[in-house]
């Protein structure tokens, strides 16, 4: 019943009218004209307190323990409803599929309001200028020299202005990752005092409970040559370094959408470092709408640290050499001394131009 006529039954019947005239004139039952007159206010709703179940009520259970199933896979693996209602049809439904879908609708609806204490909950988080930046890694699908390649690419953000930096290289190595941060610093102009990460293998050994981490030694030794104090997200927690999460989509979009075309990876990046430039001259700060991305920058610089000298960034490990004096690496092998032949020596490999280079052998053992 729509307000107007509930307005129109209380006032008639407050100028003494009888319920049951008001409800012959307007064709109402005279316990919906008492309901509307006790109602303590002109908003009428009639909620059903039981819903009936004609299709569904054999099934109830069964559709039950399905949607609480969906609920537990990730994402990516979660049933739609249209499979939903084919897994009860095989069992013997008879029923639409706009049932289910609406069964499943008032389903998750209640378990959010029953969700009580449990319910998550979000606090936005700030940051002061030259405090932290946020890094991760994506795929992207382009096109080198003519043929299709698959590049991971560098995200990094600093937190108060929103600066963007990207970088494109062949792999995720331990490398890529040094020398994805110099170039970002050297881009900013200088180093926010911590760094938020995922928890890539390149940057942590070991999870344990909460935040507590075993960082990767290398990558201690460049966080503390940069003087950045390292901070990795709790597991599946992507919302701790949301800024760069949204980044990803972002650049995904506006930059690798369509495919790119370039004739070498280091054209590439020449081209994506132009674009970052680009993008945050004419994009506004998403909370200081009155300045660009590039000005808040610009306002942010003075809080960063400097850069004190560049940091030898090699990826380290041991490798066995084998009675030819050869060495597998990388699905490679090279050749090294004969006096290192049956020993253990310790490889340094460097990012040079995004290509592999083998630094030095050190003998290692008697």
């Amino acid at each position: 019943m729509i307000v107007e006529t509930v307005v129109r039954i209380r006032r008639e019947h407050a100028a003494g009218k009888a319920i049951k005239a008001i409800a012959r004139d307007l064709r109402l039952s005279r316990k919906v004209v008492r309901k509307a007159i006790r109602s303590p206010e002109a908003a009428f709703n009639y909620q059903r307190k039981v819903q009936p179940l004609p299709r569904i009520g054999p099934y109830q259970d069964r559709l039950d323990a399905l949607l609480e199933e969906n609920e537990g896979r990730g994402r990516r693996d979660r049933l739609r409803m249209t499979r939903i209602h084919d897994l009860l049809v095989r069992e013997g439904f008879d029923g639409s599929y706009d049932a289910v879908r609406r069964y499943a609708a008032r389903w998750r609806a209640a378990r959010r309001k029953d969700a009580g204490e449990g319910a998550p909950a979000f606090i936005p988080m700030t940051f002061q200028p030259g405090e932290a930046y946020q890094f991760d890694w994506s795929h992207e699908d382009v096109e080198i020299a003519g043929k299709p390649m698959r590049v991971k690419v560098a995200h990094m953000r600093l937190c108060d202005s929103r600066a963007p930096y990207v970088r494109a290289y062949p792999r995720e190595g331990q490398e890529m990752l040094f020398d994805a941060h110099a170039r970002a610093f050297a881009f900013f102009g200088g180093v926010p005092r911590r760094g938020i990460y995922d928890n890539m293998k390149t940057a942590v050994t070991a999870v344990f409970t909460g935040k507590e981490r075993v960082f990767n030694r290398r990558f201690l030794i460049m966080t503390d040559h940069y003087m950045v104090e390292p901070t990795a997200c709790s597991p599946a927690a992507g919302w701790e370094k949301g800024q760069v999460e949204q980044q990803v989509q972002t650049i995904r979009g506006r930059f690798f959408q369509p495919r790119l075309r370039f004739a070498s990876l280091a054209e590439l990046n020449g081209w994506l470092e132009a674009e970052c430039r680009r993008w945050a001259e004419h994009h506004a700060h998403p909370e200081r709408g009155d300045i660009t991305v590039a000005e808040a920058l610009d306002m942010e610089r003075p809080a960063l640290q400097p850069i004190l000298a560049p940091f030898d960034g090699f990826h380290e490990s041991e490798h066995a050499v084998t009675g030819t004096c050869l060495i597998s690496f990388d699905r490679n092998r090279y050749s090294v001394m004969s006096t290192a032949a049956r020993r253990t020596v310790q490889v340094r490999l460097l990012c040079r131009s995004h290509r592999h280079t083998l630094r030095r052998c050190d003998r290692r053992g008697a």
